[in-house]
């Protein structure tokens, strides 16, 4: 398929945003979890899962065709994060502070948003001539 500007963008956007979001996670686990009481070894975990992540969605939205595939792919992993995040704080599978919590659901809604302009991004594509 061919990729819209609008689908580049929201790839490139998510990419840069986990690839930051991961170096932080990973790099400041410590200070991070001072502050938000959130566990600092599920803060280098998601760090260290965000970077590679970072760098595939990079990736991809560098590509002039990329396959819709990984782009549904990339969708259904932003859906589940979001699902994810908000689950662990109902489900008091973690206990954090008031900052830690909205630092959660902060980036649960984010990344949702990336899902959600993702998705109709990728409506918005013409596959490919063949």
């Amino acid at each position: 398929m061919n990729a819209t500007p609008f689908l580049r963008r929201a790839l490139l956007l998510d990419a840069v945003a986990s690839g930051a979001t991961g170096a932080l996670m990973l790099l400041a686990a410590g200070s991070l979890s001072g502050l938000t009481h959130l566990p600092p070894g599920l803060l280098r975990g998601a760090g260290a899962v965000l970077l590679p992540y970072a760098a595939f969605v990079g990736w991809l939205g560098l590509r002039a065709a990329p396959s819709r595939a990984m782009v549904l792919a990339v969708i259904a992993i932003n859906a589940l994060w979001a699902v994810d995040s908000v689950a662990i704080l109902a489900l008091g599978w973690v206990a954090p502070n008031a900052l830690g919590a909205a630092f959660v659901l902060a980036q649960a809604l984010v990344v949702a948003a990336f899902a959600g302009l993702q998705a109709a991004a990728l409506r918005g594509t013409q596959p490919l001539a063949a």
